[in-house]
């Protein structure tokens, strides 16, 4: 198929930031219905096996008629800031150089606030004073997440980090004008002259990006209080 097509396969998580917003958004939707109808073919109370409707929206236990929608679970991912610096961090798994928000899913029984307080503190030992929602989006990974993005701000001195390991392979404060330069960083991916990558940011789709960028063009905006 690529030799005829002259093309070839990449990574889903790579298409989804080559693609316009609109082809993204469709791509993202497919693929995870796709896996949520493999992952649910038999009935989790009968054992039989459940059909999808026409539309592929749902299945059905003919047995029970019992009906199941696919679910999407909630991640908050929240960009921290005292005031004048931004909190970003990084995970192993992260290409090389990358810095992003903090993010974690929400704990049954949690409202929104709740856990962005937590995570917060499980990942960087920090107290969240304010905070302040700012958009949503969905993501496929890992299997079909609806991300929650915020700012929030820290108790006045209270910016020590404290890197839960076990989370995070590293996280530290960026000033205002380096994050600025990272946005504007065309090609992140050039190795440098000492054998390192620059640090840079997510890609534009990303909402993580969007939330970086809100706080570039107004780092004081106002939080309310968490």
């Amino acid at each position: 198929m690529e030799t005829e097509l002259k093309a070839s396969f990449i990574e889903l998580r790579k298409a989804l930031f080559q693609l316009n917003e609109k082809d993204a958004s469709l791509l993202s939707t497919a693929q995870a219905l796709l896996r949520w109808h493999d992952a649910h073919q038999f009935c989790s109370r009968s054992g039989q096996p459940t059909k999808k409707n026409m539309a592929g929206s749902k299945r059905v236990c003919p047995s029970n008629k019992i009906i199941y929608y696919p679910q999407m679970a909630p991640v908050v991912i929240t960009l921290v800031s005292d005031g004048t610096q931004c909190l970003l961090a990084r995970q192993s798994s992260f290409p090389k150089g990358m810095y992003s928000a903090l993010a974690g899913f929400c704990d049954i029984g949690e409202s929104l606030e709740e856990a962005v307080r937590r995570e917060v503190a499980e990942e960087v030992g920090l107290e969240v004073e304010r905070l302040q929602y700012s958009a949503s989006q969905h993501w496929p990974f890992p299997n079909s997440s609806l991300m929650i993005a915020c700012h929030a701000t820290v108790k006045p001195g209270q910016t020590e980090i404290q890197v839960n390991l076990r989370e995070l392979e590293a996280a530290a404060w960026f000033s205002h004008d380096e994050v600025a330069t990272a946005l504007r960083r065309n090609n992140p991916y050039t190795q440098q002259q000492n054998g390192t990558f620059p640090f840079w940011l997510p890609p534009k789709l990303a909402i993580a990006h969007q939330l970086i960028k809100e706080w570039v063009e107004k780092p004081t905006c106002s939080a309310l209080p968490a």
